[in-house]
């Protein structure tokens, strides 16, 4: 199974369509979104396109595809437009490993779950990487609207017992074997 990770879309109905778009020429078979859907935060500016309503639309055309995770800027309220489930947390299982699934509020490379297996993903902060901390790989996707610290507007591929960090173009920036 191939999944496209993404996060912190925060409301911007440009990149969400951008994830859309990346998600059908990747030929994925699950968008994973890691939080932060509708709502730009105080300590954001407004992302490009800034349309929450737009973004539930092209989301809930999606929504038997998807897999989301509450964010920090996610609230019971967003529930009421989405056609699909928040959920804290997730485990997927890909060529026999182990991946867990957080937003980044609660767990980042520098605090692990204690059970994360063989790989940790998240987001919340805005900066895309792989890379391992001792047997687990580490990865955030970064942030598809509102990257920081130069980083590129990103997004995760996992297939095959890969992670796959690329920008929003579809260009490789990092890759690693679980």
């Amino acid at each position: 199974m191939k999944f496209l990770i993404a996060s912190d879309i925060h409301g911007s109905r440009f990149y969400a369509e951008r994830v859309a778009q990346r998600f059908a020429e990747e030929e994925a078979d699950k968008l994973v979104l890691l939080g932060d859907i509708y709502n730009h935060g105080p300590r954001n500016p407004l992302p490009e396109g800034y349309d929450p309503m737009g973004v539930a639309k092209i989301l809930n055309g999606l929504v038997d595809r998807l897999l989301v995770i509450k964010g920090n800027c996610d609230s019971d309220v967003d529930t009421m437009i989405s056609d699909f489930e928040f959920v804290s947390e997730a485990v997927l299982v890909d060529a026999g490993k182990q991946v867990y699934l957080q937003h980044g509020d609660r767990y980042s490379i520098d605090h692990l779950p204690k059970n994360c297996g063989d790989a940790f993903i998240y987001g919340h902060y805005h900066t895309g990487f792989i890379q391992r901390k001792g047997r687990v790989l580490v990865a955030n996707c970064g942030s598809v609207s509102l990257p920081k610290d130069g980083t590129a507007h990103s997004y995760i591929v996992m297939e095959g017992g890969e992670l796959v960090l690329k920008d929003i173009g579809g260009e490789v920036i990092a890759r690693e074997k679980i």
